[in-house]
């Protein structure tokens, strides 16, 4: 599986676990799993773990997000932007596998694929502030 795939696996878990209470969390991944197409065990494995990750870290990364987004609020955010945002930001800060440039690209991508017309330029834009503001700027 690419690494494109797996992070839209990741990305579709982050999204919709926000729609559960946190005790349905297990139940709701699988769920997911199992209309997922084409995905190994091992690879569940691995992707739970890095959603359920990123789902430990919300408060975090959205104290960063609202901290870089002088006059936005979490709740005016787009729910398919917020998701690829703190995914992306959790990569950025977390993930040493992962450029910096290349988490960005990748959250533009996902801001095409599921997010609105202007979901992309959004996302870029604010991942642009988070990089300066958490001095990520000079890394690749």
């Amino acid at each position: 599986m690419t690494r494109r795939a797996m992070r839209e696996h990741v990305f579709k878990i982050v999204f919709h676990l926000p729609f559960y209470p946190a005790e349905e969390m297990d139940g709701q991944i699988e769920r997911y799993w199992k209309s997922a197409e084409d995905v190994t065990e091992a690879e569940q494995a691995l992707l739970t773990g890095k959603a359920k990750e990123i789902l430990a870290k919300v408060p975090e990364l959205d104290e960063k997000i609202t901290a870089s987004t002088e006059g936005w609020r979490l709740n005016r955010f787009n729910r398919v932007d917020l998701a690829v945002v703190r995914l992306a930001l959790y990569e950025m800060l977390y993930d040493e596998e992962v450029p910096v440039k290349v988490s960005i690209n990748e959250a533009v991508e996902l801001a095409k694929k599921f997010g609105g017309d202007e979901s992309p330029q959004f996302v870029n834009g604010i991942l642009a502030k988070l990089l300066k503001a958490e001095g990520l700027d000079g890394q690749e």
